[in-house]
């Protein structure tokens, strides 16, 4: 019997020891492996999200790429039918004898391609009497003004100007009073 007190005073002892060892193990273990768990979790984080973010900026720059390819397919495809009605007025001015027919004919392209540009929220500067400004028009000269009302504003358009969604693409070359 004593073999067997024995046996199960040292289980016994063997099973104290087991249980105090391992709650003294965790507690020093739970700490760090807890901050590493931590660590690797948001290093985990931080990877995926700078993966993430590496993709996206590539995704955009694609997107953007294909809508700058795209984008003037549309201007151009609206102007092709207007090209093949300048090749037709073209070809009637080689034959036509009434230059008042030839005259509307060109009238009419020229106002359908001022429609497609106002479609495309392009638009004409005006410049008729109107104050020299800077912002929308380029002196190409000044001239003494014929009256006095006529000091600092247009009195000639030597090229039109144009804006697209009101921001200038092309100064109005202007000549002055002065």
């Amino acid at each position: 019997m004593s073999k067997k007190t024995l046996n199960n005073e040292e289980l016994m002892v063997e099973e104290n020891a087991e249980v105090t060892d391992t709650p003294v193990e965790q507690e020093e273990e739970t700490p760090a492996s807890s901050c590493e768990e931590k660590l690797n979790a948001l290093n985990d984080t931080h990877l995926r999200t700078l993966a993430e973010f590496d993709n996206y900026r590539k995704r955009t720059m694609r997107e953007k790429a294909e809508l700058l390819k795209s984008a003037s397919e549309g201007v151009l495809s609206g102007i092709l039918p207007l090209v093949d009605d300048f090749e037709r007025g073209l070809q009637a001015a080689e034959t036509a004898t009434d230059i008042t027919a030839v005259r509307e004919g060109m009238q009419l392209i020229y106002d359908k391609f001022i429609a497609f540009l106002a479609k495309n929220s392009v638009k004409a500067i005006d410049t008729d009497n109107q104050p020299f400004d800077t912002e929308f028009h380029e002196a190409i000269t000044t001239i003494p003004a014929p009256t006095e009302e006529q000091k600092g504003k247009i009195i000639d358009c030597v090229q039109k100007g144009y804006t697209l969604n009101d921001k200038v693409i092309r100064f109005a070359k202007v000549v002055v009073g002065e």
